[in-house]
């Protein structure tokens, strides 16, 4: 299936309340496995939601850092 990912990665320094933000077209079977292959090597904590529409957010702790990835359907 392919998905516009949206990656965001939370900013850790204090009084900064931005995010480096990502975006890409992707094509995977399941977007869970696809996070998980991308983040290989390292250790990570993962937990996923389906939305409405067929959207997936997982949400990811890797090595202390806070990351959300959001697939949405193309």
């Amino acid at each position: 299936m392919e998905y516009e990912l949206v990656h965001e990665i939370k900013n850790l320094c204090r009084n900064n309340q931005m995010r480096d933000i990502f975006f890409e077209e992707v094509e995977c079977a399941d977007p869970v496995e696809f996070v998980r292959v991308r983040l290989k090597g390292k250790e990570v904590e993962l937990s996923a939601e389906q939305g409405a529409g067929g959207c997936v957010t997982v949400h990811a702790v890797c090595d202390g850092l806070i990351q959300k990835f959001v697939f949405t359907p193309i």
